[in-house]
């Protein structure tokens, strides 16, 4: 379910709402639109618009209604009571794929602190068991504290203790990244757009073995391995990072902090753009947002506009390497194709030059072209 409210970037077909679900393991068996000024204050979409949802619900046999943008927890409930099916909004779907996708022990700190942050402020759905606790001796809680009152404060304790071992995973990563400064490591992150092609090209360059799918957020924790640029003569550090996306909830970027500082340290942005996808500018504006609310939006970037194979003769470049716009700024550009490795060597010349450019001292090289970023 999709409501134009006359906001930029509205997804008419609702097809990144469609992926979301399908990468959450949902199967989408209709989808709906419709225009508003504002949200309605009870269900979002107006009585009238929540019975032509329910209906069409009945029709197809849906058993959940997703909405495209983020609901509030009182229009989640009022939505749930009139619809008779579980509601959830992009917020939670997001969550749920981060919650399946995460495997290192930060990544899983990280969601389970972004998603009990969501449910803090939701304990009033499809809680059956609401009734006054009787209190009294051997009951946790005071007399006449209400159930929900206790699982508040139960997921307050939690997120209290997930902070604090989020903080301590977070000293952990600063103190590799001074071990990093103190090679003189020049250090490269990919950044981009979910499903741009950010870990095929991160196998590509360091012959590695990252998760790599055509779908979204295929790669949540960050992966650094070491590249050796020959024409540089020595090597640098490329990490992968988790991709961005439109509306990125603020808790998962509040959560993702630590694995994103890797961004935020970094002295070179690979911006990986899918050139084959028509809506490359406005996944360009996204990322752009998303590095600005990090504080990494002043640090240099290179765009690499991947997926060179999947366009058409008549789209292809002229050449391959130019410069693009971003925000009134003319930003080196290169077209590439991961999968294919076309354009991959002037990729590595461009980066050389910028490593060598930057005035830093040669490391020793840590890894070889023979054994390019294997062991690591």
């Amino acid at each position: 379910m999709g409501v134009d409210l006359g906001l930029p970037n509205f997804d008419g077909e609702l097809e990144e709402l469609g992926l979301l679900a399908q990468t959450a393991g949902m199967t989408p068996v209709a989808r709906i639109t419709c225009k508003r000024r504002a949200p309605d204050a009870a269900l979002f979409v107006g009585s009238g618009k929540a019975d032509e949802i329910k209906l069409l619900a009945q029709q197809t046999g849906a058993t959940e209604i997703l909405f495209d943008q983020a609901l509030s927890p009182g229009q989640q409930r009022n939505l749930e009571r009139h619809l008779e099916l579980p509601v959830n909004d992009r917020t939670f779907l997001i969550l749920e794929i981060f919650a399946q996708r995460a495997r290192s022990h930060e990544g899983k700190l990280q969601v389970e602190l972004a998603r009990l942050q969501y449910l803090s402020t939701r304990l009033v759905r499809r809680w059956s068991h609401l009734e006054r606790q009787t209190g009294g001796a051997g009951v946790r809680g005071g007399p006449g504290e209400k159930q929900i009152e206790l699982d508040r404060r139960m997921i307050s304790e939690t997120i209290k203790r997930t902070k604090e071992r989020l903080a301590k995973v977070k000293r952990q990563r600063q103190t590799q990244r001074r071990q990093r400064e103190r090679r003189d490591a020049f250090n490269i992150s990919l950044i981009g757009y979910t499903n741009a092609g950010k870990s095929t090209l991160f196998n590509a360059l360091v012959k590695a073995r990252a998760y790599a799918a055509d779908q979204l957020f295929a790669t949540l924790d960050t992966t650094t391995r070491q590249l050796y640029l020959g024409e540089a003569g020595r090597s640098v550090s490329l990490s992968d990072t988790v991709g961005f996306i439109r509306d990125l909830p603020h808790g998962l970027v509040d959560a993702f902090q630590a694995t994103l500082q890797e961004a935020i340290d970094a002295d070179l942005l690979l911006h990986v753009v899918d050139a084959s996808n028509p809506e490359f500018v406005e996944q360009i504006a996204q990322v752009q947002s998303v590095l600005k609310e990090i504080g990494a939006a002043d640090i240099p970037q290179l765009l690499v506009f991947n997926k060179l194979d999947a366009l058409e003769p008549e789209r292809r470049p002229v050449r391959m390497s130019d410069e693009f716009e971003i925000d009134g700024i003319q930003t080196p550009r290169v077209f590439v194709s991961a999968r294919t490795a076309e354009g991959l060597p002037l990729l590595r010349q461009r980066l050389s030059s910028i490593v060598s450019a930057s005035g830093e001292p040669a490391a020793d090289p840590v890894d070889s072209p023979e054994n390019n970023g294997a062991g690591q």
